[in-house]
Parts: structure tokens; C-alpha cells; sequence
């Protein structure tokens, strides 16, 4: 509940703050490519029910018919501005409307999409026994995932087979031993990474984590 709680004021918050920001980014947006200002894809939710994450559009309209879901390094179908927004992480800004209605939590493993429901199918009951959130310990470590990845369709197969049952160890470490404190540190973690560009230290949520840990 306080946590629900945090997540209402914190989005509430978020939301009134970046609002007047959205609609300087929404002529930019539509003038750049044609289409929808906002992004809506499927992602798994709590319970494993799925609802629409909300970002805004970064790739060209009927991107997703083109690839495999998953964005590559130097994918071609990112837009000009697009590439700005990734880099940024303004595209993510919009997640704080899911927040706010409930589908996501600000701290919490990232929503992924449903088609990955089959690696590490075992896993998947308790990582989805919580919220999603915008950001978690596997985002900082992943922060520029996109470079991880080869720019061709066997990024796909690399996602499966290296990044996301690593992704999975970490949701599940933080569900194991999430705490208030926790999630501060995350959120620090995040801004602090995004405003100045300082590389997130693994081992400052892992700490956190195992502080907890020594606790009980």
C-alpha cells in the first residue's frame, strides 16, 4: 500500500511537471515522421496481464512489422528525433500515465513483451507477482542495451540466449528483497545516470540489497 501510495504522488507529481514538455516535444515528433505522437505496445503486467505501455513514437509507423520487437544498434528505423529521444530517455517519460493507472509501479522489473513469456517460463510467475516499473537494477545495468546488440535479425536470438535471462536473475534478486530503501537507491541511481551521464555502479544497488539481506 505505501508503496502504491508513493507511486500515486510520484506520478501525479512527474505528470504535471512534464506535461508542458510533452507538447513541446509533440510538433517535433510529427513534423520529423507521420503518425501517432504516442507509442502503445503490448506488455506483460502483474499477474501476467497484459496492457499497453505508453511512450512516445520513436521509429517510423509500421516499424514493428519490420523486425522482431526488439530495437537494434543503428536500427534504420528510427526516426531523426527518435534517436534523440532514446538516447535521452524522453521517450519514456509518457510511463508515468501507466503508473498512474496502476499497470506499472516507478521501481519495479521492466514490463517485457509477451512473446518472451517462453524463456525461462519458470521464472516468470513470481517476477510477474509484482509491478513492472519504469526502471529497476537490470536498466541501469543495461542502461544502453541497443549496443549490446547486432544491428541485424539475429538481435532477436541474442536478447533471448545472453541479456534476458540475465535480466531475469535480477528481477527476481530484487523482488527477493525489495525495500523502500531499495527502490530510492534505484531512482537516485536513475537520475543521476540520465542529468549527468554518470554510469551506474552495479554494486550500489546490489549493496542495498545485500544490506537487507544481512538484516534478516
Amino acid at each position: 500500500m505505501i508503496k502504491r501510495l508513493f507511486d500515486l504522488l510520484f506520478s501525479s507529481i512527474a505528470l504535471t511537471v512534464i506535461f508542458p514538455f510533452l507538447g513541446i516535444l509533440y510538433p517535433l515528433v510529427k513534423f520529423d515522421s507521420p503518425g501517432p505522437f504516442f507509442f502503445r505496445q503490448k506488455r506483460m503486467g502483474l499477474h501476467g496481464r497484459v496492457f499497453r505501455i505508453f511512450k512516445i513514437r520513436t521509429m517510423r509507423i509500421g516499424a514493428e512489422n519490420e523486425g522482431h520487437g526488439i530495437t537494434r544498434q543503428n536500427d534504420p528505423r528510427i526516426t531523426r528525433i527518435g534517436g534523440f529521444l532514446r538516447k535521452t530517455k524522453l521517450d519514456e517519460l509518457p510511463q508515468f500515465i501507466n503508473v498512474w493507472l496502476g499497470h506499472m509501479s516507478i521501481v519495479g522489473p521492466r514490463p517485457e513483451l509477451p512473446r518472451y513469456r517462453d524463456v525461462n517460463p519458470e521464472q516468470w510467475n513470481e517476477i510477474l507477482s509484482v509491478r513492472p516499473g519504469i526502471t529497476d537494477i537490470a536498466s541501469l545495468k543495461y542502461f544502453n542495451e541497443e549496443t549490446l546488440l547486432p544491428g541485424d535479425a539475429a538481435a532477436d536470438e541474442v536478447y533471448r540466449r545472453e541479456i534476458l535471462p540475465e535480466k531475469q536473475q535480477l528481477y527476481l534478486d530484487y523482488i527477493k528483497h525489495k525495500s523502500f530503501f531499495t527502490d530510492i537507491k534505484i531512482i537516485l541511481g536513475t537520475l543521476k545516470r540520465i542529468i549527468f551521464g554518470m554510469p551506474h555502479n552495479p554494486d550500489d544497488s546490489s549493496n542495498a540489497i545485500n544490506k537487507k539481506m544481512d538484516a534478516q
